[in-house]
């Protein structure tokens, strides 16, 4: 996030009128919620995780144990199962 003079890029009645209530401090100013990036979207932490998830759930259902994807991926036992029964449900609507 950059810093911008409100002289610079604001017309100068807005720039009267939030005087009113402001001067000379930093505000900041949110995207509309249609223009922001959902997590990890901009990046592609989203999309590797689902990549992660996806290959955790097709290893346990070649055989492999919870203990056994728990050491592989670092995670924990509680969180390697929900990543299974999660992208279970989803394979099985997305079959529907």
């Amino acid at each position: 996030m950059s810093y911008k003079n409100g002289k610079e890029v604001l017309p100068p009645h807005l720039l009267k009128e939030l005087q009113k209530y402001i001067q000379g401090e930093l505000i900041y100013i949110p995207k509309q919620n249609k223009q922001r990036a959902g997590w990890g979207e901009a990046n592609g932490s989203r999309q590797l995780i689902a990549k992660r998830n996806e290959e955790i759930y097709q290893l346990y259902r070649e055989g492999r144990s919870f203990e056994d994807l728990e050491q592989e991926y670092n995670l924990s036992i509680d969180s390697i199962r929900k990543i299974v029964y999660k992208t279970r449900e989803l394979f099985q609507e997305s079959k529907r």
